[in-house]
């Protein structure tokens, strides 16, 4: 445990140093398993503060998401993970809303190998998302994502773990 929080003290200094320059936001996120087992995620996003392919349409951007997620368990005792992600979004031009969708690859690492009856098989995890959602004048964001973890077969035990939540982003 001590570990997971030294790494998230290292990952959290990095991060606000080397990114201090774009629009940062803080994000809270309620979900649930399909285990039931209930999620709660509070994170922080820097904005690549670049995009791609801007028409009329949207223009493709993105952000860098780290997070604390704590897991509460029912059969087992409760998780918590740490992750990182780069994340790719597409926005939809509007004036006061833009809508969104969103995907990215991170990396995670657990306390525990084993969520319910999943056996991650390893702390280390890959995450995958995808998501949609809109994007307030302001900078606030909400939306809904699917998250899953997954060791990639790096270890026999692959169960994995989805999370699909609701989240709510606001700027810094």
């Amino acid at each position: 445990m001590k570990r997971l929080f030294c790494f998230a003290a290292f990952a959290a200094a990095l991060m606000g140093h080397t990114y201090t320059a774009q629009a940062a936001g803080v994000e809270f996120g309620v979900g649930q398993t399909g285990d039931s087992t209930m999620t709660y995620r509070l994170g922080m996003q820097f904005d690549w503060d670049k995009s791609w392919w801007q028409s009329d349409v949207g223009r493709l951007t993105g952000y860098w998401s780290g997070a604390y997620t704590y897991w509460e368990g029912d059969e087992t005792s409760s998780n918590h993970s740490l992750s990182f992600s780069p994340v790719f979004v597409y926005e939809f031009a509007g004036q006061n809303v833009k809508p969104y969708i969103e995907a990215g690859i991170g990396v995670a690492l657990f306390e525990n190998t084993e969520i319910e009856s999943n056996k991650l098989g390893s702390a280390f995890q890959f995450e995958d998302r995808v998501g949609f959602g809109l994007r307030f004048n302001g900078g606030h964001e909400v939306g809904i994502r699917a998250t899953h973890y997954s060791n990639a077969g790096i270890s026999s035990d692959n169960d994995g773990v989805e999370s699909y939540a609701l989240h709510y982003t606001m700027p810094l």
